[in-house]
């Protein structure tokens, strides 16, 4: 049985779910490997606009499998220490896997999402949550620091620092009411409805052009790394007038025009 599980529930989006639910989707060596190559093939594949990430049964992904992660691939020789920083970055990696990827990443949150499952939350585009999805910095609770795979950078970018600062030296589980109100997720639905508002948004997206949404995924990860407007404002010229030189962009606009919806073929 596949630890992550892909499918594709409407034309042009793809969905990954995490597949260990006996387990609350908690991270192995296999799941991790796993969501690295359903993430790489995604990235060629011309038919995927969107991708919805997902837990299997009642909970996103509760984090590290503190009953054994395993090795990480190809360091069977290595000592203690190499082969801990070797699985350390095969986690880690997958935030910067998920930015890179030219489509958008949705986040549909049911049940616990703690320590690397909130780091996948957190690694995504745009976040929904079932009233049920509860969240927190877990690592800190287990003497570790909450400082892991990506969240001391992103999180105080979505919710601002003195509230990621906070939840990430508590480590306290916090609920989907609380996320909601902080902006840490853009939609709040009830558990059953999850999957298709999940669906809508990605229909949405679809409505643009894969090109735009592309460089504006692009464009919005690098933003948040360049330290002055002026630098944002040169990335964005740039964008925009290799957007316009697209047999799509001509499409939009004569779409627009006519008052149709428009056909884009990525061209």
């Amino acid at each position: 049985m596949a630890v992550v599980e892909r499918t594709e529930p409407a034309a042009g989006v793809a969905q990954l779910t995490l597949n260990r639910p006996e387990k609350l989707n908690a991270m192995t060596t296999e799941l991790v490997q796993e969501l690295h190559e359903h993430l790489d093939a995604i990235a060629i594949d011309p038919t995927v606009r969107v991708v919805i990430l997902t837990g299997a049964g009642r909970g996103f992904c509760a984090g590290l499998d503190l009953g054994g992660y395993g090795k990480a691939p190809h360091t069977e020789s290595m000592g203690r220490t190499q082969g801990g920083f070797a699985v350390q970055k095969h986690i880690a990696a997958l935030i910067p896997h998920l930015r890179s990827l030219p489509q958008p990443v949705i986040a549909a949150v049911n049940g616990p999402a703690a320590g690397g499952g909130f780091a996948l939350v957190l690694g995504s585009d745009v976040r929904l949550a079932a009233r049920s999805a509860k969240f927190g910095a877990s690592f800190i609770r287990i003497g570790l620091s909450a400082c892991d795979i990506g969240t001391s950078w992103v999180l105080p970018r979505l919710i601002g620092a003195s509230r990621a600062q906070e939840l990430m030296l508590t480590g306290r589980v916090f609920d989907a009411d609380e996320a909601y109100r902080i902006g840490l997720v853009i939609d709040l639905v009830d558990d059953d409805a999850l999957l298709d508002s999940a669906l809508a948004k990605a229909a949405q997206i679809m409505l643009n052009s894969p090109f735009g949404v592309a460089l504006t995924k692009e464009g919005m990860w690098s933003a948040l790394e360049i330290p002055g407007m002026q630098a944002a404002i040169d990335l964005e010229n740039r964008q925009q007038i290799m957007a316009s030189a697209t047999a799509d962009h001509v499409e939009g606009m004569q779409a627009f025009l006519e008052r149709r919806p428009p056909s884009y073929r990525n061209t």
